[in-house]
């Protein structure tokens, strides 16, 4: 049996190039992508989504593997796979914005712990809700839909040779603008209950001024600030879902798929 060099160019060419774009998704996504996840597991699990994807992709048309041009289609495979990883790391952060936020304003922010994921100090309430999320991610079949978009991104945007438009980039920027909104209004009915509670001591302060209101009203905002979080845990999984479509609406409009 005889196999002919375009033939082996071929078979490379239709797994090493949507490897790259899928193995560049794996390393970057949420729950998959951390430094606590070996990359050994993620390189794995990346050749074994490519194996089982490859039969029903369309054939890689651009097989020129060992030209200059083949450096840069690898890197647009890389920059897709990248762009949509990167969207789920954008989405899991707004709930540690909206933690942070919290944490400063309702006195908690001294409680802070080392983040495994980048391996920075967060607060509690930060870390809490990214727990949260991430388990959230899980359940909603997260994962499930971003390996479904990246294979189906092979039959929108197909491995031609042809340039990735540039105007997806500033897609991808304008994007995280959503996470810095989606952080203020997820944490806004907090806010406004501890800007009564601290309205409430200032009045006490000029009623009464001789008590002390630091003693007083400091263990009153931290035990407040718990109860308002706690109270407040069913608008987390309305913005999650908010969140999420908005986040698969930008991955479609990045590969050109419908919502």
């Amino acid at each position: 049996m005889e196999f002919p060099f375009a033939i082996i160019v071929q078979w490379l060419a239709d797994f090493l190039l949507p490897l790259a774009r899928i193995g560049s998704m794996i390393m970057v996504m949420v729950g998959i992508g951390v430094k606590t996840v070996p990359t050994r597991v993620k390189t794995g699990l990346a050749v074994m989504i490519t194996l089982i994807a490859v039969p029903i992709l369309p054939k890689v048309t651009f097989v020129d593997l060992f030209s200059l041009k083949m450096f840069f289609v690898v890197l647009q495979q890389i920059l897709i796979g990248v762009a949509m990883g990167f969207a789920s790391v954008l989405m899991l952060n707004t709930f540690v914005l909206a933690g942070q936020i919290l944490a400063m304003q309702t006195g908690l922010g001294f409680a802070s712990i080392v983040d495994p994921v980048n391996g920075q100090n967060v607060p509690a309430v930060g870390q809490f809700y990214l727990i949260l999320a991430t388990l959230l991610f899980w359940v909603f079949d997260g994962h499930l839909m971003m390996i479904q978009m990246i294979v189906h991104s092979f039959i929108a945007l197909p491995i031609d040779g042809t340039w990735w438009p540039v105007s997806h980039f500033e897609t991808i920027a304008l994007w995280g603008s959503w996470m810095f909104t989606t952080a203020l209004v997820l944490s806004l009915a907090p806010l406004t209950a501890m800007l009564v509670i601290n309205f409430s001591f200032g009045v006490m302060t000029r009623a009464a001024p001789q008590l002390n209101i630091f003693t007083i009203g400091f263990p009153f905002t931290l035990v407040a600030g718990l109860v308002i979080i706690w109270a407040t845990l069913n608008n987390f999984t309305v913005q999650f879902e908010f969140q999420w479509l908005k986040m698969v609406e930008l991955m479609c409009k990045l590969t050109g798929c419908e919502v």
